[in-house]
Order: C-alpha cells, then structure tokens, then sequence
C-alpha cells in the first residue's frame, strides 16, 4: 500500500485553482496511518531527537504519535491566543494574508534537538515561522519532516536553503 493512494484530493478548496491534499483520508486508514507514524519515525530513528514540535492542527495528531514512536516529547506550535502560558510568537505570510503562530516560552530547553513535524509543505512560510520559533528558544533543528511536499512550490527548497535537513513521505507535483 502506498501512502500517496490513500490521500484524498479535493480541487478548488479552499479557493479557485488549489488542489486540496486532504490527509483525513489517511489518518482513518488503520494501516496507512500506520506507515505514515512508523515511515516518519523510522526515518529519524536512530538520530538524537528530544522533542517533536507539531504545528496545529494536524502536525498535532502526525507529531504526537511519532513523539510516542519515538520516546520522546511533544510541543504544539498554535495559532495566537490558543496557548495559556507566556508565549513567543512570529508572524507569518499565507498565500491568502498572514497569520500569527506562537510557542511556549518555556517549550525547548537550548541545545534540544528538534524536529518539526507537519502534515504538508507548499510555500513553505508556516514551517519557516515555526523554524524561527524553535530559534527564539534555542532548539537546534535535527529536521523537517511532512507527510506531503509540493515541489513545485518550493518550500522544501526553501527550508534546504537554511541549511535544514527535510524528509516528505511523498510528493504530489503541481499544486
């Protein structure tokens, strides 16, 4: 089974011309959800790795469970005022606007690896706001890692520019 057939696209959502890459499809696949945490996991394996960051919403439920995978800790990245506690927060740019991400202050100890964990890369603008997130706390990024990659895009080259390592389970071309 290949984790690209159980992913769902949905054309012109949410506006005219995007072709939606909907990962619930592969989520509710007991087995593909399967390969997507242990693909995922198997690739950072044997790499030290002290927290995953998640971004909301579904890096949350991809992030978690290789978190578990892996032994080690998990830290959401959500929109601004979902956190309780004293945040930083970065602004960051959509194809539609922009929007505000934050973090707990208290989140990543300096030094920790971390890998940031998201279910899709397009422009690659909300993962290089989360990437500077994790710099504001002083986390050192073992990887960026997505189920997802759109190359035509560029946000993978984008964050491979930064000097960052990036794993995508598949890539769908076009947009």
């Amino acid at each position: 089974m290949h984790l690209k057939s159980l992913i769902r696209t949905i054309p012109h959502y949410p506006k005219q011309g995007i072709m939606f890459r909907d990962i619930t499809t592969l989520l509710k696949d007991p087995k593909g959800l399967q390969l997507l945490v242990d693909g995922l996991a198997g690739h950072y394996a044997h790499q030290k790795i002290d927290k995953i960051v998640g971004i909301e919403a579904r890096g949350f439920v991809i992030g978690a469970a290789v978190a578990y995978k892996l032994g080690v800790g998990f830290v959401p990245i959500r929109k601004s005022g979902k956190l309780p506690g004293q945040t930083f927060q970065q602004e960051y740019a959509l194809e539609y606007g922009s929007d505000v991400m934050e973090i707990h202050q208290d989140a990543i100890v300096a030094g920790e690896s971390v890998l940031l964990v998201d279910d899709l890369i397009a422009t690659g603008g909300t993962a290089m706001a989360a990437v500077s997130l994790i710099d504001q706390l002083g986390g050192i990024i073992a990887g960026c890692a997505f189920v997802i990659d759109l190359p035509d895009l560029g946000g993978m080259q984008r964050l491979q520019h930064l000097g960052l390592p990036t794993f995508a389970l598949c890539q769908f071309e076009g947009e």
